[in-house]
């Protein structure tokens, strides 16, 4: 059977086209308008088609052979939250938003999936984003279901929920479930990382692990405009110190043997992409910030696979 093709934009580190990846598909293009991503796609997957271009610029006109693919998907840059709403960085992330549904008509996907924060699901602040949506799939002759995923319940270790859009032609439409979750017990922060904070010999390795006992908060790549390299905003921070782990900067190697076995370690930007499943072989270009921002904005790919699982079997149908 041949791999059914897809078109990734704002592809970012690649999480959710490695998803894809695993789940079967092959993509004819991978695009994003930052240097350091594209190098990070080209690092990892030589033979993939990456575009270093702006959402907003892109015209597939001038690429044929992103034309009839069987998937557009798109992991974007998250809306803010009604309290930021009127920034004009959340207007931009609204354009892309509707940049990539609308280049439907010139794609002609089979199925979209497009991936982003949990309230534009069903959050009043969305409607009308949502009702634009509707507008345009409609008329495209398209069907679609909005739901929220978590993906601690794909075995990835983080407490990341993410709201989904997928949309299908209609002759493929009720075939499609959405994606249940793959593991029974969630995989703590402990089982994930153990093996890496022992790597350099710490003394403090097991015991740290044994309290790590819970899922990560979620990871949280935050502007390119300002501020450096943390884990998350304040209560992500106070959870991360209940692990042991000083939420407020990223360390550039795991403890050694010389290093206290009491108090808050950092992680390596290393970890944090562990945290989000990326395999341990994935590279990421640029230094340590510009590292860990891919990584936090990154979709992790387990929840990719779930999903392109879920539209294969219906495409396939």
């Amino acid at each position: 059977m041949n791999k059914l093709r897809f078109v990734d934009v704002c592809a970012g580190a690649g999480g959710l086209a490695l998803g894809l990846e695993a789940a079967g598909f092959e993509p004819a293009l991978l695009l994003d308008r930052k240097q350091v991503a594209c190098e990070t796609l080209r690092l990892n997957r030589p033979a993939w088609n990456v575009l270093e271009t702006d959402l907003l610029d892109f015209d597939p006109s001038e690429h044929q052979h992103t034309y009839d693919v069987d998937l557009l998907s798109a992991g974007l840059p998250r809306v803010k939250s009604s309290a930021t709403v009127a920034r004009a960085e959340t207007e931009e992330e609204l354009r892309l938003l509707e940049a990539a549904v609308l280049l439907a008509p010139s794609i002609q996907p089979r199925a979209l999936i497009i991936e982003n924060v949990p309230g534009l699901v069903d959050s009043p602040k969305f409607e009308g984003v949502r009702e634009f949506i509707r507008k345009e799939l409609e008329h495209l002759d398209y069907r679609f279901r909005w739901f929220v995923l978590n993906a601690a319940d794909f075995g990835v270790p983080q407490d990341r929920k993410q709201g989904v859009l997928v949309a299908l032609k209609k002759q493929y439409f009720d075939a499609f479930e959405p994606p249940v979750p793959t593991v029974a017990q969630h995989v703590t922060v402990g089982t994930v990382l153990g093996r890496s904070m022992a790597a350099r010999g710490w003394p403090g390795a097991d015991a740290w692990a044994a309290q790590a006992i819970s899922v990560a908060p979620t990871l949280v790549g935050g502007s390119d405009n300002r501020g450096g390299a943390d884990l998350g905003p304040t209560g992500s921070k106070k959870a991360w110190e209940r692990m042991r782990v000083n939420g407020g900067a990223l360390g550039n190697d795991v403890p050694g043997p010389g290093d206290p076995v009491s108090g808050l370690i950092k992680l390596t930007a290393a970890q944090t992409a562990l945290l989000q499943s990326f395999p341990e072989d994935w590279q990421f270009a640029g230094k340590k910030t510009a590292r860990y921002r891919q990584i936090g904005h990154a979709s992790p790919p387990p929840v990719g696979t779930a999903l392109g699982l879920a539209v294969a079997a219906a495409l396939n149908s």
